[in-house]
């Protein structure tokens, strides 16, 4: 998905554009750590549970929808419940590596048949044109009124209304 790809950007498209170049300037830096420092990032955190706290929180934080009450997108026990996952089962390092691992594959096209859901407080939000650069089988498409990077959390219902619309598709 090629931000500003285009010589002709729709309005969405710029404004997904500057969200993108926001991003890039604030938002990057723990995917950067976690790209390269994995292990030193998952030792810190497994060590610490106010940090591991913190690293998690921060990130519903920043990625759902909300008008600046965390609990309008997750409950305040669903967002302990996912802290604790990460704590009990010391998997920060583990799911840190994941970006170590896949991160020079990230923008590989992809020609697998492909369903996109955009929620609009999600971290990248392209648009179908712009998706169709990278999913070069897109079928599915939509972009959504409500949620955000953890949707299955924020707004389940229609998630699962997304994936049934795309598998719809193959019967």
């Amino acid at each position: 998905m090629a931000a500003g790809a285009f010589d002709d950007p729709t309005p969405a498209e710029l404004a997904n554009l500057e969200a993108e170049k926001e991003f890039q300037r604030t938002g990057r830096g723990y995917s950067a750590i976690q790209a390269t420092r994995p292990q030193t990032l998952g030792y810190g955190l497994t060590d610490s549970p106010a940090g591991q706290a913190a690293w998690i929180a921060e990130k519903f934080w920043t990625w759902t929808d909300h008008n600046g009450d965390l609990e309008e997108a997750v409950s305040r026990q669903k967002l302990l419940d996912e802290i604790s996952v990460y704590w009990f089962t010391a998997s920060a390092t583990s799911s840190a590596r994941l970006y170590w691992e896949s991160f020079a594959h990230f923008r590989d096209k992809v020609t697998a048949p492909s369903g996109l859901s955009v929620y609009p407080r999600d971290i990248t939000r392209p648009s179908r044109r712009e998706a169709e650069l990278r999913f070069t089988d897109l079928r599915w498409f939509e972009e959504l009124p409500r949620g955000g990077h953890f949707a299955a959390l924020e707004q389940p219902n229609t998630l699962v209304e997304q994936v049934r619309g795309f598998f719809r598709l193959f019967r």
